[in-house]
């Protein structure tokens, strides 16, 4: 059986390595164990704050509203429900975009919750 060199294949996944932790600090950058170790916790972060970004967007939304909605002296609960009711289909971020660019409009929108 002839013998395998891996010298190009090695060499174009170790530049690949390398290429990615550019910005790590020390030999995170520099040797490729480290860095590849490195990248493989990174990764993990980066998959897991992508799930976490959404929830904490959605945090922000639902504090933001909540805050333009007890300033009109109603909770937020009784809000949301109102507009269930009235059959109002604006998401969150909807409404948390109108609350602070539109008072006015977020204004009618809380009066047709409470009506």
């Amino acid at each position: 059986m002839a013998r395998v060199k891996t010298n190009v294949a090695r060499r174009k996944r170790v530049k690949k390595v390398l290429k990615r932790a550019s910005g790590q600090w020390g030999d995170r950058s520099k040797q490729y164990l480290q860095a590849k170790r490195s990248l493989l916790h990174s990764d993990v972060y980066a998959y897991r704050d992508r799930k976490k970004r959404k929830i904490e967007f959605r945090q922000l939304w639902i504090s933001r509203v909540n805050a333009a909605v007890r300033a009109a002296g109603m909770p937020y609960n009784r809000f949301m429900e109102g507009l269930k009711k009235a059959k109002v289909e604006l998401n969150r971020k909807m409404l948390a975009e109108l609350a602070v660019n539109e008072p006015k409009a977020f204004q009618k929108l809380i009066e047709v919750a409470k009506g």
